[in-house]
Protein backbone atom coordinates (compact mmCIF):
# COMPACT_ATOMS: atom_id res chain seq x y z
CA UNK A 1 0.00 0.00 0.00
CA UNK A 2 1.16 3.54 -0.81
CA UNK A 3 -0.37 6.66 0.72
CA UNK A 4 0.33 10.34 0.23
CA UNK A 5 -1.16 13.13 2.30
CA UNK A 6 -0.86 16.88 1.86
CA UNK A 7 2.03 16.27 -0.55
CA UNK A 8 3.62 19.29 -2.23
CA UNK A 9 6.61 18.93 -4.57
CA UNK A 10 8.66 21.83 -5.95
CA UNK A 11 11.76 22.32 -8.07
CA UNK A 12 13.20 25.82 -7.79
CA UNK A 13 10.22 28.18 -8.03
CA UNK A 14 8.21 25.58 -9.94
CA UNK A 15 5.38 23.81 -8.09
CA UNK A 16 4.84 20.38 -9.63
CA UNK A 17 2.26 19.09 -7.13
CA UNK A 18 0.22 21.01 -4.53
CA UNK A 19 -1.47 19.48 -1.47
CA UNK A 20 -2.06 16.06 -3.04
CA UNK A 21 -3.84 13.23 -1.25
CA UNK A 22 -3.82 9.75 -2.79
CA UNK A 23 -4.07 6.06 -1.94
CA UNK A 24 -2.75 3.05 -3.84
CA UNK A 25 -4.40 0.13 -2.07
CA UNK A 26 -2.85 -3.33 -1.77
CA UNK A 27 -3.19 -5.16 -5.08
CA UNK A 28 -4.17 -2.07 -7.11
CA UNK A 29 -2.56 -1.38 -10.49
CA UNK A 30 -2.24 2.38 -10.95
CA UNK A 31 -1.03 4.45 -13.88
CA UNK A 32 0.31 7.97 -13.33
CA UNK A 33 -0.44 9.97 -16.48
CA UNK A 34 0.13 13.53 -17.67
CA UNK A 35 2.03 15.51 -20.26
CA UNK A 36 5.82 15.71 -20.30
CA UNK A 37 7.15 17.97 -17.56
CA UNK A 38 4.13 17.80 -15.27
CA UNK A 39 6.19 16.01 -12.59
CA UNK A 40 5.38 12.30 -12.95
CA UNK A 41 8.95 11.01 -12.65
CA UNK A 42 9.69 13.51 -9.87
CA UNK A 43 6.67 12.19 -7.94
CA UNK A 44 8.01 8.65 -8.37
CA UNK A 45 11.46 9.72 -7.17
CA UNK A 46 9.89 11.13 -4.00
CA UNK A 47 7.90 7.93 -3.45
CA UNK A 48 11.03 5.73 -3.66
CA UNK A 49 13.25 8.18 -1.75
CA UNK A 50 15.61 8.93 -4.65
CA UNK A 51 14.77 12.54 -5.52
CA UNK A 52 17.43 14.99 -6.69
CA UNK A 53 18.87 17.63 -4.38
CA UNK A 54 16.91 20.33 -6.27
CA UNK A 55 13.59 18.70 -5.36
CA UNK A 56 11.81 19.94 -2.23
CA UNK A 57 8.73 18.25 -0.84
CA UNK A 58 6.47 18.54 2.17
CA UNK A 59 3.73 16.26 3.42
CA UNK A 60 3.76 12.54 4.15
CA UNK A 61 4.44 9.48 1.99
CA UNK A 62 4.11 5.98 3.39
CA UNK A 63 4.87 2.63 1.71
CA UNK A 64 3.90 -0.64 3.37
CA UNK A 65 5.50 -3.71 1.76
CA UNK A 66 8.73 -4.65 -0.03
CA UNK A 67 9.46 -2.28 -2.92
CA UNK A 68 10.99 -2.86 -6.35
CA UNK A 69 11.77 0.11 -8.61
CA UNK A 70 12.48 0.31 -12.35
CA UNK A 71 14.03 3.74 -13.03
CA UNK A 72 13.75 5.52 -16.35
CA UNK A 73 17.51 6.13 -16.41
CA UNK A 74 19.69 3.08 -15.58
CA UNK A 75 22.36 3.20 -12.86
CA UNK A 76 25.83 3.40 -14.47
CA UNK A 77 27.81 0.22 -13.84
CA UNK A 78 24.79 -1.53 -12.35
CA UNK A 79 24.19 -2.26 -8.66
CA UNK A 80 25.96 -5.59 -8.26
CA UNK A 81 29.31 -6.55 -6.73
CA UNK A 82 30.77 -6.60 -10.24
CA UNK A 83 29.69 -4.72 -13.41
CA UNK A 84 27.96 -7.70 -15.07
CA UNK A 85 24.24 -7.91 -15.68
CA UNK A 86 24.21 -11.20 -13.77
CA UNK A 87 25.52 -9.55 -10.60
CA UNK A 88 23.14 -6.61 -11.11
CA UNK A 89 20.18 -9.01 -11.14
CA UNK A 90 21.42 -11.07 -8.16
CA UNK A 91 21.72 -7.84 -6.17
CA UNK A 92 17.92 -7.45 -6.18
CA UNK A 93 17.74 -10.23 -3.53
CA UNK A 94 21.15 -9.55 -1.99
CA UNK A 95 22.47 -12.77 -3.54
CA UNK A 96 25.57 -11.12 -5.03
CA UNK A 97 26.90 -10.23 -1.57
CA UNK A 98 25.66 -13.50 -0.07
CA UNK A 99 27.38 -15.53 -2.79
CA UNK A 100 30.67 -13.75 -2.10
CA UNK A 101 30.31 -14.32 1.64
CA UNK A 102 29.43 -17.98 1.07
CA UNK A 103 32.55 -18.53 -1.05
CA UNK A 104 34.73 -16.85 1.56
CA UNK A 105 33.31 -19.03 4.38
CA UNK A 106 33.59 -22.14 2.19
CA UNK A 107 37.31 -21.43 1.75
CA UNK A 108 37.71 -20.73 5.47
CA UNK A 109 35.95 -24.00 6.28
CA UNK A 110 38.25 -25.85 3.88
CA UNK A 111 41.30 -24.33 5.58
CA UNK A 112 39.91 -24.77 9.09
CA UNK A 113 36.88 -27.12 9.44
CA UNK A 114 36.08 -25.79 12.89
CA UNK A 115 32.62 -26.02 14.39
CA UNK A 116 32.29 -22.24 14.15
CA UNK A 117 33.15 -22.18 10.42
CA UNK A 118 30.86 -25.11 9.67
CA UNK A 119 27.98 -23.48 11.53
CA UNK A 120 28.58 -20.16 9.77
CA UNK A 121 28.63 -21.91 6.37
CA UNK A 122 25.40 -23.76 7.17
CA UNK A 123 23.65 -20.51 8.12
CA UNK A 124 24.73 -18.72 4.95
CA UNK A 125 23.96 -21.73 2.76
CA UNK A 126 20.44 -22.01 4.18
CA UNK A 127 19.85 -18.28 3.62
CA UNK A 128 21.18 -18.60 0.06
CA UNK A 129 18.82 -21.52 -0.56
CA UNK A 130 15.78 -19.74 0.92
CA UNK A 131 16.40 -16.70 -1.31
CA UNK A 132 16.39 -18.89 -4.41
CA UNK A 133 20.12 -18.74 -5.08
CA UNK A 134 20.29 -22.25 -6.53
CA UNK A 135 17.42 -21.53 -8.95
CA UNK A 136 18.66 -18.04 -9.86
CA UNK A 137 20.23 -18.93 -13.22
CA UNK A 138 17.17 -20.88 -14.36
CA UNK A 139 14.86 -18.02 -13.31
CA UNK A 140 17.01 -15.45 -15.11
CA UNK A 141 17.09 -17.65 -18.22
CA UNK A 142 13.27 -17.79 -18.32
CA UNK A 143 12.98 -14.02 -17.90
CA UNK A 144 15.69 -13.35 -20.50
CA UNK A 145 13.95 -15.63 -23.02
CA UNK A 146 10.62 -13.92 -22.40
CA UNK A 147 12.12 -10.46 -22.94
CA UNK A 148 14.16 -11.54 -25.98
CA UNK A 149 17.61 -11.04 -24.41
CA UNK A 150 20.38 -13.47 -25.33
CA UNK A 151 21.35 -15.20 -22.09
CA UNK A 152 25.08 -14.70 -22.61
CA UNK A 153 24.55 -10.92 -22.47
CA UNK A 154 23.74 -11.26 -18.76
CA UNK A 155 27.43 -11.99 -18.19
CA UNK A 156 28.67 -9.01 -20.25
CA UNK A 157 29.79 -5.70 -18.75
CA UNK A 158 26.49 -3.89 -18.25
CA UNK A 159 27.78 -0.57 -19.62
CA UNK A 160 28.59 -2.20 -23.00
CA UNK A 161 24.95 -3.12 -23.63
CA UNK A 162 22.67 -1.19 -25.96
CA UNK A 163 19.75 0.81 -24.56
CA UNK A 164 17.31 -1.98 -25.37
CA UNK A 165 19.52 -4.68 -23.87
CA UNK A 166 20.07 -2.67 -20.69
CA UNK A 167 16.33 -2.04 -20.31
CA UNK A 168 15.76 -5.80 -20.50
CA UNK A 169 18.41 -6.47 -17.82
CA UNK A 170 16.77 -3.91 -15.50
CA UNK A 171 13.37 -5.55 -16.07
CA UNK A 172 14.86 -8.98 -15.33
CA UNK A 173 16.26 -7.55 -12.08
CA UNK A 174 12.85 -6.21 -11.05
CA UNK A 175 10.96 -9.40 -11.92
CA UNK A 176 13.65 -11.57 -10.30
CA UNK A 177 13.31 -9.50 -7.13
CA UNK A 178 9.60 -10.37 -6.90
CA UNK A 179 8.61 -7.49 -4.55
CA UNK A 180 5.17 -6.85 -3.07
CA UNK A 181 5.09 -3.39 -4.68
CA UNK A 182 6.49 -2.53 -8.12
CA UNK A 183 7.03 1.05 -9.30
CA UNK A 184 7.95 1.27 -12.99
CA UNK A 185 9.00 4.35 -14.97
CA UNK A 186 8.51 3.81 -18.74
CA UNK A 187 8.98 0.00 -18.63
CA UNK A 188 8.47 -0.57 -22.39
CA UNK A 189 11.12 1.90 -23.57
CA UNK A 190 13.39 0.20 -26.15
CA UNK A 191 11.34 -3.02 -26.18
CA UNK A 192 10.22 -4.76 -29.37
CA UNK A 193 6.65 -5.91 -29.89
CA UNK A 194 7.09 -9.53 -28.67
CA UNK A 195 8.93 -8.34 -25.53
CA UNK A 196 6.20 -5.75 -24.84
CA UNK A 197 3.49 -8.38 -25.16
CA UNK A 198 5.37 -10.78 -22.87
CA UNK A 199 5.92 -8.05 -20.29
CA UNK A 200 2.24 -7.09 -20.35
CA UNK A 201 1.33 -10.70 -19.58
CA UNK A 202 3.80 -10.76 -16.67
CA UNK A 203 2.45 -7.51 -15.25
CA UNK A 204 -1.15 -8.63 -15.71
CA UNK A 205 -0.45 -11.77 -13.67
CA UNK A 206 1.39 -9.87 -10.92
CA UNK A 207 -0.71 -10.16 -7.75
CA UNK A 208 0.95 -7.31 -5.84
CA UNK A 209 0.62 -3.54 -6.00
CA UNK A 210 1.88 -1.70 -9.08
CA UNK A 211 2.43 1.95 -9.99
CA UNK A 212 3.50 2.67 -13.56
CA UNK A 213 4.40 5.72 -15.66
CA UNK A 214 4.13 4.96 -19.35
CA UNK A 215 3.26 6.57 -22.65
CA UNK A 216 2.53 3.10 -24.05
CA UNK A 217 -1.26 3.23 -24.32
CA UNK A 218 -1.60 -0.53 -24.86
CA UNK A 219 0.23 -1.16 -21.59
CA UNK A 220 -1.96 1.32 -19.73
CA UNK A 221 -5.14 -0.23 -21.13
CA UNK A 222 -4.14 -3.81 -20.33
CA UNK A 223 -2.29 -3.50 -17.03
CA UNK A 224 -3.96 -0.85 -14.82
CA UNK A 225 -7.28 -0.44 -13.03
CA UNK A 226 -6.88 3.14 -11.75
CA UNK A 227 -5.41 6.39 -13.08
CA UNK A 228 -3.80 9.26 -11.17
CA UNK A 229 -3.89 12.22 -13.57
CA UNK A 230 -1.30 14.94 -12.94
CA UNK A 231 -2.26 18.25 -14.49
CA UNK A 232 -1.77 21.87 -13.40
CA UNK A 233 -0.15 20.72 -10.11
CA UNK A 234 -3.26 18.70 -9.19
CA UNK A 235 -3.48 14.92 -8.81
CA UNK A 236 -6.93 13.54 -9.69
CA UNK A 237 -8.07 9.92 -9.35
CA UNK A 238 -10.08 8.04 -12.00
CA UNK A 239 -11.22 4.41 -11.73
CA UNK A 240 -10.65 2.12 -14.72
CA UNK A 241 -7.99 1.78 -17.42
CA UNK A 242 -6.55 4.50 -19.67
CA UNK A 243 -9.36 4.43 -22.25
CA UNK A 244 -11.95 4.78 -19.47
CA UNK A 245 -9.95 7.69 -18.05
CA UNK A 246 -9.77 9.58 -21.36
CA UNK A 247 -13.52 9.20 -21.87
CA UNK A 248 -14.34 10.38 -18.34
CA UNK A 249 -11.86 13.25 -18.59
CA UNK A 250 -13.50 14.48 -21.79
CA UNK A 251 -16.95 14.16 -20.21
CA UNK A 252 -15.85 16.03 -17.06
CA UNK A 253 -14.26 18.80 -19.11
CA UNK A 254 -17.44 19.23 -21.17
CA UNK A 255 -19.63 19.32 -18.04
CA UNK A 256 -17.34 21.74 -16.18
CA UNK A 257 -17.14 24.06 -19.20
CA UNK A 258 -20.93 24.10 -19.49
CA UNK A 259 -21.37 24.69 -15.74
CA UNK A 260 -18.72 27.44 -15.71
CA UNK A 261 -20.44 29.17 -18.66
CA UNK A 262 -23.80 29.05 -16.85
CA UNK A 263 -22.20 30.48 -13.69
CA UNK A 264 -20.61 33.28 -15.70
CA UNK A 265 -23.95 34.05 -17.32
CA UNK A 266 -25.69 34.12 -13.91
CA UNK A 267 -22.99 36.38 -12.42
CA UNK A 268 -23.44 38.87 -15.26
CA UNK A 269 -27.24 38.76 -14.96
CA UNK A 270 -27.24 39.30 -11.19
CA UNK A 271 -24.56 42.01 -11.33
CA UNK A 272 -26.50 43.87 -13.99
CA UNK A 273 -29.70 43.57 -11.92
CA UNK A 274 -27.94 44.86 -8.78
CA UNK A 275 -26.48 47.80 -10.67
CA UNK A 276 -29.93 48.91 -11.83
CA UNK A 277 -31.11 49.05 -8.18
CA UNK A 278 -28.29 51.12 -6.74
CA UNK A 279 -29.02 54.75 -5.94
CA UNK A 280 -32.77 54.17 -5.91
CA UNK A 281 -34.91 53.54 -2.86
CA UNK A 282 -33.41 52.28 0.39
CA UNK A 283 -35.27 48.99 -0.02
CA UNK A 284 -33.85 48.49 -3.52
CA UNK A 285 -30.34 49.38 -2.28
CA UNK A 286 -30.59 46.64 0.37
CA UNK A 287 -31.80 44.21 -2.29
CA UNK A 288 -28.77 45.15 -4.45
CA UNK A 289 -26.41 44.38 -1.55
CA UNK A 290 -28.12 41.00 -1.04
CA UNK A 291 -27.62 40.27 -4.74
CA UNK A 292 -23.95 41.32 -4.44
CA UNK A 293 -23.47 38.79 -1.62
CA UNK A 294 -25.05 36.11 -3.79
CA UNK A 295 -22.67 36.99 -6.63
CA UNK A 296 -19.73 36.75 -4.22
CA UNK A 297 -20.86 33.27 -3.11
CA UNK A 298 -21.07 32.08 -6.73
CA UNK A 299 -17.65 33.57 -7.51
CA UNK A 300 -16.01 31.96 -4.46
CA UNK A 301 -17.35 28.55 -5.50
CA UNK A 302 -16.78 28.87 -9.24
CA UNK A 303 -16.39 25.58 -11.12
CA UNK A 304 -12.74 25.00 -11.99
CA UNK A 305 -12.39 24.08 -15.65
CA UNK A 306 -9.55 21.63 -16.15
CA UNK A 307 -7.52 22.86 -19.06
CA UNK A 308 -7.45 20.53 -22.03
CA UNK A 309 -3.98 19.67 -23.34
CA UNK A 310 -2.97 22.00 -26.11
CA UNK A 311 -2.13 20.57 -29.50
CA UNK A 312 1.65 20.29 -29.73
CA UNK A 313 3.22 22.22 -32.59
CA UNK A 314 7.00 22.23 -33.04
CA UNK A 315 9.13 23.85 -35.73
CA UNK A 316 12.76 23.73 -36.79
CA UNK A 317 14.32 26.73 -38.56
CA UNK A 318 15.03 26.46 -42.27
CA UNK A 319 18.61 25.14 -42.57
CA UNK A 320 21.36 26.41 -44.79
CA UNK A 321 21.47 24.57 -48.13
CA UNK A 322 23.94 21.67 -48.26
CA UNK A 323 25.45 19.97 -51.29
CA UNK A 324 23.43 17.44 -53.27
CA UNK A 325 24.90 14.49 -51.30
CA UNK A 326 25.34 15.46 -47.62
CA UNK A 327 26.39 11.97 -46.51
CA UNK A 328 28.24 9.07 -48.16
CA UNK A 329 28.86 5.78 -46.32
CA UNK A 330 31.18 3.28 -47.95
CA UNK A 331 31.82 -0.23 -46.58
CA UNK A 332 31.44 0.67 -42.89
CA UNK A 333 31.89 -2.17 -40.42
CA UNK A 334 32.06 -2.17 -36.63
CA UNK A 335 33.58 -4.82 -34.37
CA UNK A 336 34.02 -5.01 -30.62
CA UNK A 337 36.86 -7.43 -30.05
CA UNK A 338 35.92 -10.66 -31.81
CA UNK A 339 32.26 -9.66 -32.05
CA UNK A 340 31.33 -8.12 -35.40
CA UNK A 341 28.24 -5.89 -35.24
CA UNK A 342 28.24 -4.40 -38.74
CA UNK A 343 29.98 -5.84 -41.81
CA UNK A 344 29.86 -3.53 -44.81
CA UNK A 345 27.25 -0.74 -44.78
CA UNK A 346 26.85 1.18 -48.02
CA UNK A 347 24.41 4.06 -48.23
CA UNK A 348 24.15 7.66 -49.35
CA UNK A 349 21.82 10.49 -48.42
CA UNK A 350 20.60 13.05 -50.90
CA UNK A 351 19.69 16.54 -49.73
CA UNK A 352 16.30 16.41 -48.00
CA UNK A 353 16.24 12.61 -47.61
CA UNK A 354 14.72 11.09 -44.47
CA UNK A 355 16.35 7.71 -43.85
CA UNK A 356 14.95 5.32 -41.21
CA UNK A 357 17.31 2.68 -39.81
CA UNK A 358 15.38 -0.37 -38.57
CA UNK A 359 16.42 -3.64 -36.93
CA UNK A 360 16.37 -5.61 -33.69
CA UNK A 361 18.20 -4.59 -30.51
CA UNK A 362 21.88 -5.39 -30.81
CA UNK A 363 21.84 -5.22 -34.62
CA UNK A 364 24.22 -2.23 -34.53
CA UNK A 365 21.87 0.72 -35.10
CA UNK A 366 23.33 2.96 -32.38
CA UNK A 367 26.90 1.92 -33.32
CA UNK A 368 26.22 2.99 -36.91
CA UNK A 369 24.75 6.33 -35.86
CA UNK A 370 27.74 7.05 -33.60
CA UNK A 371 30.00 6.44 -36.61
CA UNK A 372 27.88 8.73 -38.79
CA UNK A 373 28.01 11.42 -36.10
CA UNK A 374 31.79 11.12 -35.78
CA UNK A 375 31.80 10.16 -32.09
CA UNK A 376 33.03 6.64 -32.88
CA UNK A 377 35.44 5.46 -35.55
CA UNK A 378 34.29 2.52 -37.70
CA UNK A 379 36.49 -0.59 -37.67
CA UNK A 380 36.54 -0.51 -41.47
CA UNK A 381 35.12 1.75 -44.18
CA UNK A 382 34.57 5.49 -44.42
CA UNK A 383 31.94 8.11 -43.60
CA UNK A 384 32.19 11.26 -45.71
CA UNK A 385 30.23 14.49 -45.34
CA UNK A 386 29.42 16.53 -48.45
CA UNK A 387 30.09 20.24 -49.01
CA UNK A 388 28.39 22.84 -46.81
CA UNK A 389 27.22 20.22 -44.30
CA UNK A 390 26.68 21.07 -40.63
CA UNK A 391 25.98 17.93 -38.60
CA UNK A 392 23.82 17.63 -35.48
CA UNK A 393 23.57 14.50 -33.32
CA UNK A 394 20.80 13.44 -30.94
CA UNK A 395 22.18 10.67 -28.69
CA UNK A 396 19.86 7.99 -27.32
CA UNK A 397 20.92 8.56 -23.70
CA UNK A 398 21.22 12.36 -24.12
CA UNK A 399 25.01 12.34 -23.77
CA UNK A 400 25.07 15.68 -25.60
CA UNK A 401 23.39 17.36 -22.61
CA UNK A 402 25.46 18.70 -19.72
CA UNK A 403 23.31 17.55 -16.80
CA UNK A 404 24.95 19.96 -14.33
CA UNK A 405 24.18 23.07 -16.40
CA UNK A 406 20.88 24.91 -16.57
CA UNK A 407 18.66 23.92 -19.49
CA UNK A 408 19.08 27.45 -20.86
CA UNK A 409 22.88 27.22 -20.72
CA UNK A 410 22.85 23.99 -22.75
CA UNK A 411 21.49 25.88 -25.76
CA UNK A 412 24.32 27.07 -28.01
CA UNK A 413 24.56 30.85 -28.35
CA UNK A 414 26.43 30.94 -31.68
CA UNK A 415 23.27 31.21 -33.78
CA UNK A 416 20.87 32.52 -31.12
CA UNK A 417 23.06 35.19 -29.59
CA UNK A 418 20.35 36.81 -27.44
CA UNK A 419 19.10 35.08 -24.28
CA UNK A 420 15.55 36.08 -25.15
CA UNK A 421 15.86 34.11 -28.41
CA UNK A 422 17.09 31.02 -26.56
CA UNK A 423 14.27 31.30 -24.03
CA UNK A 424 11.73 31.61 -26.84
CA UNK A 425 13.19 28.50 -28.49
CA UNK A 426 12.95 26.42 -25.31
CA UNK A 427 9.42 27.70 -24.77
CA UNK A 428 8.44 26.54 -28.25
CA UNK A 429 9.54 23.02 -27.26
CA UNK A 430 7.34 23.08 -24.16
CA UNK A 431 10.04 23.93 -21.60
CA UNK A 432 8.65 26.60 -19.28
CA UNK A 433 10.52 29.47 -17.66
CA UNK A 434 11.02 27.47 -14.46
CA UNK A 435 12.30 24.40 -16.37
CA UNK A 436 14.82 26.60 -18.18
CA UNK A 437 16.43 27.50 -14.86
CA UNK A 438 16.71 23.93 -13.58
CA UNK A 439 19.87 21.84 -13.92
CA UNK A 440 19.22 19.61 -16.92
CA UNK A 441 19.81 16.54 -14.74
CA UNK A 442 16.62 17.31 -12.79
CA UNK A 443 14.43 17.33 -15.90
CA UNK A 444 12.17 14.40 -16.71
CA UNK A 445 13.11 12.03 -19.54
CA UNK A 446 10.59 13.70 -21.85
CA UNK A 447 11.87 17.17 -20.98
CA UNK A 448 15.46 16.06 -21.66
CA UNK A 449 14.35 14.79 -25.07
CA UNK A 450 12.78 18.19 -25.83
CA UNK A 451 15.91 19.98 -24.61
CA UNK A 452 18.04 17.83 -26.92
CA UNK A 453 15.78 18.68 -29.87
CA UNK A 454 15.91 22.38 -28.99
CA UNK A 455 19.73 22.18 -28.87
CA UNK A 456 19.74 20.71 -32.38
CA UNK A 457 17.48 23.52 -33.55
CA UNK A 458 19.80 26.17 -32.10
CA UNK A 459 22.84 24.57 -33.73
CA UNK A 460 21.76 25.45 -37.27
CA UNK A 461 22.52 21.94 -38.59
CA UNK A 462 21.35 20.74 -42.01
CA UNK A 463 22.16 17.04 -41.43
CA UNK A 464 20.66 15.41 -38.33
CA UNK A 465 21.61 12.01 -36.90
CA UNK A 466 18.82 11.02 -34.48
CA UNK A 467 18.96 8.00 -32.15
CA UNK A 468 15.51 7.38 -30.60
CA UNK A 469 14.50 11.08 -30.47
CA UNK A 470 11.01 10.32 -29.09
CA UNK A 471 11.91 8.15 -26.09
CA UNK A 472 9.93 9.28 -23.03
CA UNK A 473 7.75 11.70 -25.00
CA UNK A 474 3.97 11.68 -24.56
CA UNK A 475 1.92 10.51 -27.60
CA UNK A 476 0.99 14.04 -28.73
CA UNK A 477 4.65 15.11 -28.68
CA UNK A 478 5.75 11.95 -30.54
CA UNK A 479 3.54 12.80 -33.50
CA UNK A 480 4.41 16.50 -33.30
CA UNK A 481 8.14 15.72 -33.54
CA UNK A 482 7.47 13.46 -36.53
CA UNK A 483 5.50 16.18 -38.30
CA UNK A 484 8.22 18.72 -37.49
CA UNK A 485 10.91 16.62 -39.16
CA UNK A 486 8.69 15.63 -42.11
CA UNK A 487 8.48 19.25 -43.35
CA UNK A 488 12.03 20.24 -42.41
CA UNK A 489 14.21 20.90 -45.46
CA UNK A 490 17.40 19.31 -44.15
CA UNK A 491 18.58 15.68 -44.25
CA UNK A 492 17.81 13.11 -41.55
CA UNK A 493 19.08 9.66 -40.56
CA UNK A 494 17.01 8.29 -37.67
CA UNK A 495 16.59 5.22 -35.48
CA UNK A 496 13.16 4.96 -33.87
CA UNK A 497 10.93 2.22 -32.46
CA UNK A 498 7.80 4.44 -32.52
CA UNK A 499 5.49 3.67 -35.49
CA UNK A 500 3.50 6.88 -34.88
CA UNK A 501 6.69 8.95 -35.18
CA UNK A 502 7.96 7.12 -38.26
CA UNK A 503 4.60 7.41 -40.03
CA UNK A 504 4.48 11.15 -39.29
CA UNK A 505 8.10 11.51 -40.46
CA UNK A 506 7.20 9.95 -43.85
CA UNK A 507 10.68 8.47 -44.62
CA UNK A 508 12.11 8.44 -48.12
CA UNK A 509 14.58 5.56 -47.58
CA UNK A 510 15.15 2.61 -45.25
CA UNK A 511 18.32 0.85 -44.05
CA UNK A 512 17.37 -2.55 -42.68
CA UNK A 513 19.70 -4.35 -40.23
CA UNK A 514 21.20 -6.90 -39.89
CA UNK A 515 20.57 -7.48 -43.63
CA UNK A 516 22.42 -4.19 -44.34
CA UNK A 517 19.99 -3.49 -47.20
CA UNK A 518 19.54 0.15 -48.21
CA UNK A 519 16.57 1.01 -50.44
CA UNK A 520 13.61 3.30 -50.90
CA UNK A 521 11.05 3.26 -48.09
CA UNK A 522 8.13 0.90 -48.65
CA UNK A 523 4.84 0.91 -46.77
CA UNK A 524 5.51 -2.57 -45.36
CA UNK A 525 8.71 -1.31 -43.69
CA UNK A 526 6.53 0.21 -40.95
CA UNK A 527 5.81 -3.34 -39.76
CA UNK A 528 9.50 -3.75 -38.84
CA UNK A 529 9.77 -0.53 -36.81
CA UNK A 530 8.53 -2.09 -33.54
CA UNK A 531 10.41 -5.34 -34.14
CA UNK A 532 13.45 -4.23 -32.21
Amino acid sequence: MITGSNLTIEIGHRALIKDAFFLVATGEKVGIVGRNGTGKSTLISVLVGESDAEVRHTGDVKIVGTLGFLPQVPAPGGLGKDPSGFSHVLNARGLDVLDEDLNAVRKAMSDDPSEENIERFSELEEKYRSLGGYEAEATMARLADGLGLRQELLFADIDTLSGGQRRRVDLIRLLFHGPEIMILDEPTNHLDLPAKQWLMEELSSFSGTMVVISHDLDLLDRSIDKVLHLNSSQLTEYKGNYSTFTNRLAENQAISQKTAAQEEKEIKRLSSLANTMRGQTEKRAKTAKAIDRRVERIQSNRTQVQRADKKVRLRLPTPARSGDTPLEVEGVGVSYGEHRVLSKIRMHAGRGDRIAVVGKNGAGKSSLLRCLAGVQQPSIGTVALGPNVSLGYFAQEHEQIDLDMRSLDNVEDTVLTQEAERRALLGSFGLTGAAMEQPAGSLSGGERAKLGLAMLSAGGSNLLILDEPTNNLDPASVEAVGRMFSVWEGTIVVVSHEPAFVEALNPTHCLRLPEERFDFWRDEDIDVVEMR
